[in-house]
């Protein structure tokens, strides 16, 4: 969601947190401001919209000053525009805050009949008038900010500067991440480490409760009983990181054609590719005596977790329950100490994944983290990392980071499966034959983008579009659905094939596009009559099938997708590929924001 930066250096710093602004766009954001001390004094510059247009205001009005914080907004309180844009100004203190507060109204009506005026309709102005009041009561900085972030109720992420303090960021955290970057001479504070990795990869990630007393010497940091702590750096794998979509028209166009490589990282990890063998993991979680897994996630994370249900039943024999992460947290679920759980999360900074991770953690369950970002908080506080290998994605739909956590499930299906007894090698041998064809076919696969271009002009007149699937198929049916609302703003549901007739089939009529995913497998047969139902009413059928899915189906389509023949183990990693593809294309001939969707940001930091 917003991003934070901020810098204690010896240089000119309105530019540089402007670049490490640029590095957060991916997590979304509606309106971007910098400020910056400059001979005791503050000043900001502030816009709506893109980072262009707060460039733009800084071309033709320049900040001096080498200390600085800069923040890009994605609104919860108040509208997206330039007034509520971040930083907040109460003579003495500059703010930018991610998060919410939760008893910011209490503490409005205390500080206005104190005569405080507020600009904004912003929680975050509340946090800066409160520590304005603190220091005309006296308090120094330090103590003033200590004591009115105390005071908050919620979670938060805060960076402060303070005028006439030309050496000093105040630094806290109270559930999304923030993190301290150590240079020469200079200290940093940031988002997350890709937002520093232009200026260190020494990186101090700080915990929930931490209050850091930053300045260019170095840091001092407190936890939430206010002693003094010691938190470890660290080497940021990031440091090396270019945010880049080269040559691409969007990120998400490259980072889909990535996904042959990355896919190919994430399984080197887990197999032994040279020998065809599940490699030797180190796990905290042992497979053979747990009796129950439980699986929480959130968006795409969750289909990926859907998905790997099926596998993981199908083949380990292993019962699992899953949740949205947002009811799991809230739904008081009974478990057993001698179990486990699974959270998945690209950033691994995802607010209810992260809580429901602590609720399972306090009922002493071992805990399993699918995360892409090792030095996440969801990484740190797991027992076990089971990592995904995407890289940075910067796109906000998700899409490497889903196929990774699904090839990361694939494999630990395996490995579970061997533990449990329940495969015998020559059927494990097959199955990881099939994870190491995975490149090849997703490269194949790839090669269907023009008959998907040309679909895509008329998937973009439609106001609404089906998804269908069975068996493994449904979860992909729902996160092809997802895609497309999330990028195109196209409404869509995605649904198993079976429940047609429970009520989905009202919505079938001539202009409703229905998505069928049915690779020619168990439940094809069934899939077929689903489609025919829609085709005695006139819906207009885009089937994603195999060569003998398409041979085998008698059903007019307006298009038929042709894949490539695939074991039905790594299908669904498979047939991600083209529902992506469709709602990119879609996107971009609607002329939508792709990377950047309306309304939605790439790490959802707070409930």
């Amino acid at each position: 969601m917003c991003g934070i930066v901020g810098i204690i250096g010896t240089r000119s710093v309105a530019p540089l947190l402007v670049d490490a602004l640029k590095r957060l766009e991916y997590r979304g954001y509606d309106s971007a401001g910098v400020a910056t001390l400059e001979d005791g004094h503050l000043d900001r510059r502030r816009a709506e919209g893109k980072l262009s247009n707060l460039e733009a205001k800084l071309s033709d009005s320049p900040l001096g000053g080498h200390i600085g914080i800069g923040h890009t907004r994605w609104a919860t309180h108040g509208v997206p525009n330039e007034t509520n844009a971040h930083p907040h100004f109460s003579t003495p203190v500059a703010i930018v805050h991610n998060g919410i507060i939760e008893n910011f109204a209490e503490l409005r009506q205390e500080l206005k009949a104190n005569g405080y005026e507020f600009a904004t309709q912003t929680d975050t102005e509340v946090v800066a008038h409160l520590v304005s009041s603190l220091t005309k009561a006296g308090r120094e900085p330090v103590a003033a900010a200590q004591e009115a972030i105390s005071r908050l109720r919620g979670a938060f992420a805060i960076a402060m500067l303070f005028e006439g303090e030309d050496d000093l960021i105040i630094g806290a955290r109270n559930g999304p991440p923030l993190a301290i970057g150590h240079g020469e001479d200079e200290m940093y504070l940031g988002s997350d480490a890709i937002a520093l990795s232009p200026f260190t990869d020494s990186i101090t990630y700080l915990e929930d409760g931490d209050f850091a007393v930053i300045r260019s010497g170095g840091v001092d940091i407190f936890d939430a009983q206010g002693q003094k702590v010691a938190r470890q750096a660290q080497k940021s794998s990031t440091g090396a990181i270019v945010v880049d979509r080269g040559n691409y028209r969007h990120f998400m166009q490259k980072e889909i054609l990535e996904q042959p490589e990355v896919v190919s990282h994430t399984l080197a990890y887990y197999l032994d590719l040279a020998n065809g063998a599940p490699r030797q993991i180190d796990s905290s979680i042992d497979f053979a005596s747990i009796k129950r897994l439980s699986i929480s996630a959130c968006g795409t994370a969750y289909y990926a977790g859907l998905i790997g249900k099926y596998w993981l039943e199908r083949f380990a024999r292993l019962p699992v329950d899953i949740d949205i992460a947002s009811e799991f947290r809230y739904r008081e679920m009974p478990l057993d100490a001698g179990d486990a759980a699974l959270f998945i999360s690209q950033s691994g900074e995802t607010a209810d994944t992260l809580a429901s991770l602590r609720y399972c953690k306090g009922e002493g369950l071992k805990i399993g983290a699918v995360v892409n970002v090792r030095e996440s908080t969801i990484a740190r506080e797991a027992d076990t990392i089971f990592p995904t290998l995407a890289g940075p994605e910067i796109g906000v739909a998700s899409t490497k980071a889903f196929t990774c956590q699904l090839a990361s499930l694939a494999s630990l299906t395996i490995h579970a499966a061997k533990a449990r007894g329940t495969l015998d090698e020559e059927t494990i041998a097959e199955m990881v034959h099939g994870l190491m064809e995975l490149p090849r076919l997703m490269t194949k696969t790839l090669k269907v983008e023009q008959d998907i271009v040309g679909l895509s002009r008329e998937l973009a007149h439609a106001t609404d579009v089906l998804y269908l699937g069975r068996d493994t198929a449904f979860p992909l049916a729902m996160e092809g659905a997802l895609k497309l609302k999330e990028i195109s703003y196209i409404h869509a549901e995605g649904y198993a094939a079976g429940e047609l007739k429970h009520g989905p089939i009202a919505l079938i009529d001539e202009d409703l596009p229905v998505i069928v995913i049915a690779p020619y497998d168990a439940v094809f047969e069934k899939t077929v009559s689903n489609m025919q139902e829609v085709a005695a009413r006139g819906g207009k059928i885009i089937l994603i099938t195999d060569a003998k899915g398409a041979a085998a189906s008698s059903v007019d389509t307006l298009k038929t997708i042709v894949m490539p023949d695939v074991p039905a183990f790594v299908a669904p990693i498979v047939y991600a590929l083209p529902i992506q593809l469709l709602a990119y294309h879609t996107a971009v001939f609607m002329g939508t924001d792709v990377d950047q969707p309306r309304n939605l940001a790439k790490s959802v930091t707070v409930e």
